[in-house]
């Protein structure tokens, strides 16, 4: 089965979409994708669906959301003899398992490709890690499960692989910079700095990118955007590192704002 999480939910088997129609069925089905050959509990499936509300009749229900996806599976599967609904998603005690072949996951395959993009960033490998990285974002369609209601266990899984693409972001433009690729990256800084006006990262890497390209007063200007939106929203001030980023560009100084302490 294929599965993508990153953008839209879509699971195919032998590209047949296996995805339902009804909403709770596709939190259960994106719940168990991202779980992937992993159990999830009858608990925490019946948190996502109902939250604090769970009804009575919660199993049976669940059960019957259950025999949705098999069903689908099994259309899916086209009388293959090897293989049955039942052995893609298994029932385990206490809980159900989404049966996938390693690598049929894009969040999955996203975490690997940032993790080892990583890697290489500590290892001062920035070629191998921009690559890395690149290919790991690439994966990305949308927002994740963008068109799936989520209940309270979807809504943190969400927030974290949003949250895991924004540093892996972060982390490619840094390496970039780090191979002196300043000009390609300003028009992507700006739009990542207009779109998140109190990421104090991107403000940085806009900074020292202009700076590098000869634009030392656009980036001071970054910087008062920054600060002008961080004290109207949230009443502070930039980070000590920001600040000392402003300094080094009224100085002047390249070493400065190449090499940030904070950024490794």
């Amino acid at each position: 089965m294929e599965i993508q999480v990153l953008g839209s939910l879509a699971a195919q088997e032998r590209g047949v979409s296996v995805v339902p129609s009804a909403a709770k069925p596709r939190q259960l089905l994106a719940l168990l994708a991202l779980h992937a050959d992993r159990v999830v509990s009858v608990p925490t499936l019946m948190e996502e669906i109902w939250g604090e509300s769970i009804p009575r009749s919660a199993s049976t229900t669940l059960q019957t959301y259950v025999l949705q996806l098999r069903r689908r599976i099994t259309a899916a599967l086209d009388g293959d003899p090897r293989r049955d609904a039942k052995d893609v998603l298994v029932t385990r005690f206490g809980g159900y398992l989404l049966q996938v072949q390693p690598g049929r996951v894009d969040a999955h395959e996203f975490e690997r490709l940032a993790t080892n993009g990583g890697t290489a960033f500590e290892l001062g490998d920035y070629r191998m890690a921009s690559d890395l990285l690149r290919r790991a974002l690439a994966l990305w369609q949308g927002p994740a499960l963008v068109d799936v209601p989520a209940g309270p266990v979807l809504e943190l899984e969400v927030l974290r692989l949003n949250e895991e693409r924004t540093a892996a972001l972060e982390r490619r433009i840094e390496a970039d910079l780090r191979l002196g690729r300043h000009a390609e990256v300003v028009p992507e800084l700006r739009v990542l700095a207009a779109r998140h006006p109190l990421h104090e990262g991107f403000c940085g890497q806009l900074m020292r990118a202009l700076h590098r390209t000869g634009g030392s007063w656009r980036a001071l200007e970054a910087y008062q955007r920054l600060r002008g939106s961080l004290v109207r929203e949230l009443g502070l001030e930039p980070s000590n590192a920001l600040q000392e980023l402003h300094q080094a560009v009224l100085a002047g100084d390249p070493e400065r704002t190449l090499h940030p302490a904070a950024a490794d």
